[in-house]
């Protein structure tokens, strides 16, 4: 399986609305705008986004594509994207609190000097 995380920005509010509807069929929402795709590793990302591709407007709108490591690290902080109770194992899992030093040291300290 690969993961896809797929996110946008879309200008007009109508394509907006289309833009959403197409990627809702394609991966689950994680926030507004952006989504997690659990495809097989056979398909082709520009093959399976061709029905959101088409919605949007190149000139005017962002539409991006991030594949996620096999074995990297997901993990979300905040509020959960479904309500207390659901579980949806493709998703982000809270991170435990002996992993938020790192994930904060990742995030907040600057990257070593060569």
């Amino acid at each position: 399986m690969n993961r896809i995380v797929i996110a946008y920005d879309i200008s007009n509010p109508r394509r907006l609305a289309r833009v959403h509807r197409a990627t809702q069929r394609l991966a689950t929402a994680i926030e507004y705008s952006v989504f997690l795709a659990q495809w097989p590793a056979h398909w082709d990302i520009r093959a399976a986004m061709a029905p959101i591709i088409a919605q949007i407007d190149p000139v005017h709108d962002d539409l991006r594509a991030y594949p996620l490591p096999r074995r990297g690290l997901i993990a979300r902080l905040g509020r959960a994207t479904l309500p207390p109770g659901i579980h949806f194992s493709a998703l982000p899992a809270p991170l435990h609190e002996d992993e938020m030093d790192w994930f904060a040291h990742v995030f907040t300290d600057p990257p070593d000097s060569p």
